[in-house]
């Protein structure tokens, strides 16, 4: 899929390249075709007046009777009637000179006419020029009729036309080899996050089909002991488990809707001044209870009141999933402590326990849905228990980039993680 979606790319650059050079090159061709049609125009014009001046100085009596043919330019010495003083030599018949017409339209409107005509060996450029005597008022004596075959331009305008294909070629090659490499760079955070779904799909439905198989099976022994009055008791372990399953798998679907909203930026946070230690204490104050039944001390410190700009929920949220981990792998006896303070109009919250800490291999991953340190043992924000779903941290991260803050994991000096949220100041 990935090897063909590469070729498309490539292709389609190619074949922007290819539409950009034919628009560059009918532009370049067509200036270029202009300017070699001036420049032939200028020639005859050069070639005509040098003509003239002979027949003004009475050199040759009149008497210019044969073409000359520099840079194969004919030019002819005519009277204004269209007839000629001599015979006309081989170059001025190939050129299918004289054009009677052109050469009595300049005597009559006294001005120079030019265009391209059709000549024996195909288009002709043609200039008549009259010679006037005694200046701009004197009297049409003679008209001059240079001509030069229209191939000295194609031919010019042909010569840039193959080096420009050649070089568009060239360019389209190299377009092709870079387009592919570039595709290769271009396609490879595709694939990274394509394998990354793979892996996030193949896990949501590992941690939905446990609880589902579990659930099947206390069904299946509730079915068969439902009417027996003395697995009471066992019934009611039963019933348990399941609700216990059900809630499993309800938390697992709401942190997957969560995500999903995340990732499509379709999440409702607003950015709002809210006080940062207010939520530090409420939040705090909800796993008070827990840390005393499960023996561990709970520690809050802040310097007052702390204004941040962000959503205050959704950063109770945060820091609820910091406390959560945190108790999870704090060990009987230990101290998780929460902290709040201001930085560079900064506010920050750090969450930090007494725990094993993270494995320095696990510090740039720890934030990945349903990563796991290995393959036996789960994430660690799921604790040793089991008891998460695998999300935990990687919601709360994608909250903290939705308020425009950030949140790190790091190992605390003494032992133990540390979990940074920042936030931006508020008013």
């Amino acid at each position: 899929m990935f090897e063909h979606i590469r070729k498309r790319l490539t292709m389609s650059y190619v074949g922007i390249l290819a539409l950009i050079l034919l628009v560059f090159g009918v532009v370049v061709v067509f200036s270029f075709y202009l300017r070699v049609s001036e420049q032939q125009d200028d020639l005859l014009l050069q070639k005509a007046e040098e003509a003239a001046n002979s027949v003004l100085s009475d050199k040759d009596e009149y008497g210019v009777v044969k073409a000359t043919t520099d840079y194969d330019v004919a030019v002819i010495v005519l009277l204004p009637d269209g007839s000629s003083y001599g015979d006309l030599d081989e170059t001025s018949y190939s050129l299918g000179l004289p054009y009677t017409y052109m050469v009595q339209r300049a005597g009559q409107e006294r001005r120079t006419i030019k265009g391209t005509v059709p000549g024996p060996g195909g288009a002709v450029r043609v200039m008549s020029i009259p010679v006037k005597k005694y200046g701009e008022s004197g009297s049409v004596i003679a008209v001059v009729q240079a001509a030069q075959s229209r191939q000295a331009v194609s031919e010019t305008v042909g010569r840039l036309i193959v080096v420009l294909v050649l070089t568009g070629l060239g360019a389209l090659v190299l377009a092709a080899a870079g387009g592919l490499f570039m595709s290769r760079r271009a396609i490879r955070p595709v694939q990274e996050a394509f394998g990354r779904q793979r892996t996030f799909i193949a896990d949501a439905s590992h941690e939905l089909k446990t609880p589902l198989t579990l659930i099947r099976a206390d069904a299946e022994v509730l079915s068969r002991g439902i009417d027996d009055p003395d697995k009471t008791s066992d019934n009611r372990e039963l019933v348990d488990d399941l609700l216990g399953e059900t809630d499993r798998m309800s938390a697992v679907l709401s942190d997957l809707l969560l995500l999903a909203r995340l990732d499509a930026e379709k999440l409702a946070v607003s950015r709002e001044p809210f006080d940062l230690a207010l939520v530090l204490s409420e939040t705090s104050e909800r796993f008070a209870a827990r840390a005393i039944t499960e023996g561990k001390d709970l520690q809050v410190h802040h310097s007052g009141k702390l204004p941040a700009r962000g959503d205050a929920d959704r950063t109770g949220q945060v820091i609820a999933a910091l406390l959560d981990n945190a108790l999870r792998f704090t060990p009987a006896g230990g101290t998780i402590t929460v902290e709040g303070r201001t930085a560079d109009k900064r506010v920050e919250a750090t969450v930090t326990d007494t725990g094993p800490g993270i494995a320095p291999e696990s510090l740039d991953r720890i934030f990945e849905r349903f990563y796991r340190t290995d393959t036996h043992s789960a994430a660690r924000s799921r604790g040793p228990s089991g008891g998460g779903t695998g999300l935990g941290l990687a919601i709360a991260r994608d909250l903290a980039r939705a308020q425009r803050g950030t949140l790190i994991a790091e190992n605390a000096e003494g032992g133990g993680a540390r979990f940074k949220l920042s936030l931006p100041a508020g008013s």
